[in-house]
């Protein structure tokens, strides 16, 4: 219940950005209707003063927001009608944003993040993130693929949606705060892979060398966490900021190294530097292997768990040449990205509610 113009047009000015459509009461008996079943109130201090004397019950989630800096009688009025916060903008715009994105879509649960970067160049973790993501979708999930290696070429490409209309990186405007997941999907190519109940969205790097920021990263990464979504980050081998920033964000990093002698040795390195941020590390060992090296020697050489030893798919090469997603639902790659998903989804549900 806002009574003041100017204040008005800034909150409905930060509830579009937010993805949220407010309700406007007008006088106390119009707010009681929506008083009790309203994710979040919004007060000015007439407002407040006005439900305070009405009687309105106490309740949790309601915000005093004044333009400026609150003076006393303000403070007055929002510990008798119970507020929450007091806020003052435009200072606290960013805040707002959040807690209006976070009542419009709320925390559904079964948010989960997965990482995946190549021990080497070539490795084929870009065809395995994007193979994830399809056995995602398959299993009926809304899932994020995000590209945050601006010198990788364009994830979209590896899935066949260069031609696909929607914003890439840089193009996403994101820097920080909280971004609605339906409004991001809304704005990124949507590849129809496979025949699951699920839906995917795909934030590709452009072909320029500029790729997103660690802010928007956080941000975008966040958005599909909250909104229940698996998230599929495609990580470069060299640690950049933004590279860091979905790592930091993960449940789960696999790293994917070819079967010779150099990719281990350029695994181990890239496995050193993973190490160092603290979530927990997964091999998948892609063949074939041209000198004889077994896949659990690859992983004593390197100390990880083994997820899979991926042996070469028939056809593959060519297909993705093709623009073809890697999404048939049998063969060497989809088996191993379903065991990629098997132990994502044990990491995120061992401890509801954290990450390990």
């Amino acid at each position: 219940m806002v009574s003041d113009p100017e204040l008005l047009d800034v909150l409905l000015r930060l509830a579009a950005a937010a993805g949220c459509e407010l309700q406007r009461a007008l006088d106390p008996a119009q707010a009681r209707g929506f008083w009790a079943e309203a994710p979040v109130v919004l007060l000015d201090a007439a407002g407040a003063a006005r439900c305070a004397r009405a009687g309105l019950p106490r309740r949790s989630h309601v915000v005093l927001a004044v333009r400026g800096e609150p003076e006393d009688p303000v403070w007055r009025h929002a510990v008798a009608v119970g507020a929450e916060h007091v806020i003052a903008l435009p200072e606290a715009e960013a805040w707002l944003v959040a807690a209006l994105t976070e009542a419009a879509e709320g925390r559904r649960p079964g948010g989960r993040v997965l990482a995946v970067v190549g021990g080497r160049g070539g490795a084929g973790a870009s065809v395995l993130a994007a193979a994830v993501a399809v056995a995602a979708v398959r299993e009926g999930c809304r899932t994020l693929l995000v590209d945050c290696d601006p010198l990788g070429g364009g994830l979209d490409l590896v899935l066949g949606a260069e031609d696909l209309g929607g914003l890439r990186w840089p193009g996403v405007g994101v820097e920080g705060g909280r971004v609605p997941a339906t409004a991001l999907h809304a704005a990124l190519p949507a590849p129809a892979v496979g025949s699951g109940r699920g839906e995917l969205g795909v934030l590709s790097c452009d072909r320029t060398a500029h790729g997103p920021t660690p802010n928007a990263v956080r941000a975008v990464v966040e958005a599909g966490r909250r909104a229940g979504e698996t998230v599929v980050c495609d990580l470069p081998r060299y640690p950049t900021d933004a590279a860091v920033a979905a790592l930091s964000a993960a449940d789960l990093a696999v790293l994917v190294v070819p079967a010779d002698v150099r990719s281990c040795a350029a695994g181990a390195r890239v496995a050193a530097l993973l190490t160092e941020h603290g979530r927990p590390l997964r091999l998948v060992v892609r063949g074939p292997a041209p000198g004889g090296i077994d896949a659990e020697e690859v992983a004593r050489a390197l100390a990880l768990p083994m997820l899979a030893a991926m042996r070469p798919e028939p056809g593959l090469a060519r297909a993705l040449e093709r623009g073809e997603a890697p999404a048939r639902p049998r063969g060497p790659l989809a088996t191993a990205a379903r065991a990629v998903l098997t132990e994502l989804t044990a990491m995120t549900s061992a401890a509801p509610g954290a990450r390990p």
